[in-house]
């Protein structure tokens, strides 16, 4: 199941999936861009609504016959200094991109074989907060601290758990802000070269796949 595949990155990942013969389930907000990817991959689709997380995942599960996989590519980025950006702006970062991917891992976890992975993008940020991205930094970190946790927990169970924190990648996200205009960037990564580290880091059991801003590389771990 890939979660945000009505994205830019999510639907990468689900090509990338269906190219190598993937059962893939796509889930995402656009019901437009969710059917037409759903053409074009060949492949069953329903919307995803956060707040009701379980509904999708029993939506796939029924659709594949079981579920052995789920990939989290939601997120929502919002710009600003720490004591400028609204409350519920930050709030709305909290939501989507720490507590709904949360609910999500909790409705799709009873329905997991074994083997099984859970792949989360959190971000860089996670573990080098940004100025004038001090919320959005700390939600991703929330998100990369329960996928540790996670991992932990479930380290006996045949479950994969992969945070990936990704720099900033070519793509248009950082045009779709909740609030405010971007700090300036780092030139963006290739997002397709990320779609094929995270595959091969699934492959291999890894932990992590971080980005080292010296030198300037994906890191699996």
């Amino acid at each position: 199941m890939v979660a945000g595949a009505t994205g830019e990155l999510g639907s990468r990942l689900a090509r990338a999936l269906r190219a190598e013969g993937g059962h893939v389930f796509l889930a995402g907000r656009n019901a437009d861009r969710l059917s037409e990817l759903a053409v074009r991959l060949a492949a069953p689709a329903g919307v995803l609504d956060l707040a009701r997380p379980t509904e999708a995942v029993n939506t796939a599960v029924g659709v594949l016959g079981g579920l052995d996989g789920l990939m989290i590519a939601t997120g929502a980025v919002a710009f600003g200094a720490a004591d400028e950006l609204p409350d519920g702006v930050a709030r709305e970062l909290f939501e989507v991109n720490a507590l709904g991917p949360m609910a999500l891992i909790r409705a799709a976890l009873d329905e997991l074989g074994s083997p099984a992975a859970v792949v989360a993008l959190s971000a860089v940020v996670a573990e080098f907060p940004t100025a004038g991205m001090a919320a959005y930094s700390a939600s991703k970190a929330a998100l990369s601290a329960y996928l540790g946790a996670l991992r932990r927990e479930r380290r006996r169970d045949g479950l994969t758990v992969l945070d990936v924190r990704p720099p900033h990648l070519d793509t248009d996200f950082s045009a779709h802000a909740l609030h405010g205009k971007p700090p300036k960037l780092p030139a963006p990564a290739d997002p397709d070269a990320l779609v094929a580290a995270i595959l091969d880091a699934v492959r291999n059991d890894r932990r992590e796949l971080r980005y080292d801003p010296t030198r300037r590389e994906l890191i699996a771990q």
